[in-house]
């Protein structure tokens, strides 16, 4: 899996102080995405472990009160991200007690196949459904168009 950015105190993405995961790879290509340069899956830089220890040691450090991790991209759920993402998320889920998981995709909740359902299994919220530039609406928190849906599981 590859990555474009990684924040490590971000209060744009979900609510509360938090860590977050811009990945690689977005297959829906919608007309006017904010974040194009992330649709290739090997565009940015390979994700390693190291960056993964400092994602739960930023989650961790309590200097910084962060309620938790929010995955965006391109999409967290693209086929060649969600065995990495299932890592990561179990990881956060054992390491990092009282930490949220915030997860934004193109697909619905009806369209995710079993291995992107097992990723969902350990998230607190799932924003999902593709960008529609006609019900863009910037009023809108945590998605940018009326199509878009906010599942929240476990807060």
């Amino acid at each position: 899996m590859n990555y474009q950015k990684y924040h490590q105190v971000d209060v744009v993405n979900g609510e509360g102080t938090r860590c977050t995961l811009f990945v690689s790879g977005c297959e829906h290509n919608c007309r006017g995405c904010y974040n194009q340069t992330t649709f290739n899956p090997n565009s940015g830089h390979p994700y390693t472990q190291q960056l993964e220890d400092q994602i739960i040691a930023d989650l961790q450090d309590t200097r910084i009160k962060r309620r938790g991790l929010s995955l965006s991209g391109g999409d967290p759920l693209h086929p060649a991200n969600v065995d990495t993402i299932l890592q990561l998320v179990k990881r956060v889920k054992s390491e990092c007690i009282g930490k949220d998981i915030w997860l934004w995709t193109g697909y619905t909740l009806g369209e995710l196949n079993e291995s992107q359902r097992k990723v969902v299994e350990y998230i607190d919220v799932l924003i999902d459904g593709k960008f529609e530039q006609d019900k863009k609406d910037l009023n809108l928190e945590w998605r940018g168009s009326s199509n878009q849906v906010i599942h929240r599981f476990k807060l």
